[in-house]
């Protein structure tokens, strides 16, 4: 035992890392390349080793050596040999099939294995050969190209990823460079990640960056573009993000407007850019229609189709992906979380990890906000807390979620920052109405229509507007520079990539102390506590502390109840294809 290190690794691939130890840091740092955080607890964090965590890992280059060096660096104990067998198990399937067009036959693909007994293994899976896989020899074997996406889906399902070496297609030819005006520059960490996506002998072509929001992500997409050179479809969040991409393509690239298509709920153009939102793709009249604007994947011959917000890919999407196998993907996120679990399908469909920056290094180097993340635990009123006791575990998260005391903390909060561009952020329209009416302010969700919200979003930017009430339409891919404070007042029960999305919309680097605050408001003794827990494991994982307060409200039970009027929106949005 050496008692000088910070971590314990269990026989299950489980590490802890112990949160007071001096090598916490490092080590942290180290562990969030080819684990996954899954707990946070005060004194020790769990990390967990997968399959998945690995091949990632393995995509970025780092080998089994150098993962089992690290784990040994970072031990207390020495490292169960189990595991290092299975982290070198585990690698070495990265890189043993591999995928390539025949030399021969026009629209069939060769699978190739590195160990003979693998295709007999494949061979013995049912759901294989129902794909179309044909084997040929001990060691190869062959498919219709129109079966690549599902069939990479399904070997990676069965723990096999493979190496995608058939190719792409050039896609219609589209000059596009950057305005030679002498300003604008790609920053170091931007080349970078636009280097790493770059095609190499077949493995590039297809991947996912990943990076904080505030990194320029919307630069490293218009970077590829510019060196592919070819027609692209781009595909995001929200309306908001697509008129913003169409502005920075505008402004940075040689693009004309005659050239960029905006197809969303307003507007159907297709160009030789298309920027499109995955809402629009799935749109339908009812759930037995066809998805008719799906139709967009094979409008033009696209070189490039940039998926951005890729942790938010609906399955559709993944489906229409899996078709589309020839032509070049590039994701953009700051998350590889998903909360549906399908991040293997993002690994093998739009690509594995390419290249990552962590947050806390562009902190460090001033290219993002330094943000001070604050838990406020707020009491209940006894009158509350008498109604969570008698409520369902659902409904006592949402009455906890909407306790009206919280109103009295962001008044608090507001008067300690009286000057702070601020967001003040919430899952519960209700719940926003009344903030909003309390304090006279605008609250923008997704029952306003996309013009009103540019024009508020406008009012702020120009500091004419200083306080917002946001729902969820603001978690993504809005672009407020000079946001310093965000207040989340209620969240989406444990939803890890919403918080990272929240915080990232305070990220962009202030002008003069380049600080921004985070607040999450959080009832106390409820079960709120529990999913904030969760929400704030992969902020965690990135190297942020949440520092916890605790708030008292005098005379709270004079206070009583304040109903929110949720009316039959049950703190949803309206849905809308926009």
């Amino acid at each position: 035992m050496t008692k000088d290190k910070p971590c314990i690794v269990q026989r299950d691939r489980t590490i802890l890392l112990e949160v007071e130890h001096s090598g916490f840091e490092e080590a942290r740092e180290q562990l969030s390349r080819y684990a996954d955080l899954v707990k946070s607890p005060p004194s020790f964090h769990t990390y967990r080793i997968t399959p998945l965590s690995l091949w990632n890992a393995a995509s970025s280059g780092w080998s089994a050596e150098q993962i089992c060096e690290s784990l040994q660096s970072l031990s207390r104990f020495d490292v169960p040999a189990v595991v290092l067998q299975e982290i070198l198990h585990l690698v070495s399937r990265y890189g043993q099939l591999s995928l390539s067009k025949h030399p021969k036959k026009e629209g069939v693909l060769v699978l190739r294995c590195e160990d003979e007994g693998l295709m007999q293994e494949l061979g013995s899976q049912p759901s294989l050969p129902n794909l179309g896989l044909t084997i040929l020899a001990d060691m190869v074997a062959e498919i219709s190209s129109e079966r690549r996406g599902m069939l990479k889906q399904e070997l990676t399902r069965l723990g096999y990823p493979v190496m995608d070496y058939a190719g792409y297609q050039e896609g219609q030819f589209l000059e596009i460079h950057w305005h030679d005006d002498g300003h604008f520059h790609l920053r170091d960490y931007q080349l970078e990640a636009a280097e790493a996506f770059r095609d190499n002998g077949g493995k590039g072509g297809s991947g996912v960056l990943v990076l904080p929001c505030g990194a320029g992500k919307t630069v490293i997409g218009m970077a590829a573009m510019r060196e592919l050179q070819c027609e692209t479809l781009i595909l995001t969040s929200n309306t908001t993000s697509v008129r913003q991409w169409i502005s920075e393509l505008l402004s940075k690239t040689t693009l004309q407007a005659s050239d960029i298509g905006e197809y969303t709920g307003q507007r159907k153009e297709v160009r030789p850019v298309t920027v499109a939102t995955y809402q629009i793709l799935t749109h339908r009249q009812s759930k037995d229609d066809e998805l008719r604007h799906m139709k967009l994947f094979n409008e033009r011959s696209w070189g490039l189709i940039i998926y951005d917000e890729v942790h938010l890919l609906p399955a559709p999407v993944f489906r229409a992906t899996a078709d589309i196998q020839a032509t070049r993907r590039l994701g953009l996120t700051a998350t590889l979380v998903r909360e549906d679990g399908r991040e293997h399908d993002v690994f093998s469909l739009i690509g594995p990890k390419r290249y990552e920056m962590p947050w806390k290094t562009l902190e460090e180097k001033g290219w993002i906000a330094s943000v001070d993340c604050i838990e406020v635990k707020v009491p209940m009123t006894d009158s509350l807390k008498e109604r969570c006791r008698y409520a369902g575990t659902r409904e006592q998260f949402r009455l906890a979620s909407e306790n009206p005391l919280k109103l009295d903390i962001v008044k608090k909060l507001l008067k300690r920052h009286p000057h702070a561009q601020t967001l003040i952020i919430g899952q519960y329209l209700g719940q926003l109405k009344a903030i909003s009416r309390e304090l006279g302010i605008p609250l923008i969700s997704g029952q306003m229509p996309q013009h009103q919200r540019n024009e508020l979003y406008a009012e702020f930017r120009r500091g004419k507007q200083r306080i917002l009430a946001v729902s969820k339409v603001a978690n993504f891919a809005v672009d407020l520079p000079d946001a310093s404070v965000a207040i989340e007042i209620s969240g989406s029960f444990g939803s890890r990539q919403e918080e990272a999305q929240r915080l990232g919309r305070i990220l962009r680097p202030k002008a003069e102390d380049n600080r921004a605050y985070f607040y999450a408001l959080v009832s106390q003794d409820s079960r709120e506590e529990v999913f904030a827990l969760r929400r704030q494991l992969f902020l965690i994982e990135q190297g942020y502390q949440y520092r916890t307060v605790f708030e008292s409200i005098p005379n709270a039970d004079s206070k009583g109840i304040r109903a929110f009027d949720t009316g039959d929106e049950s703190g949803k949005e309206a849905a809308s294809a926009t």
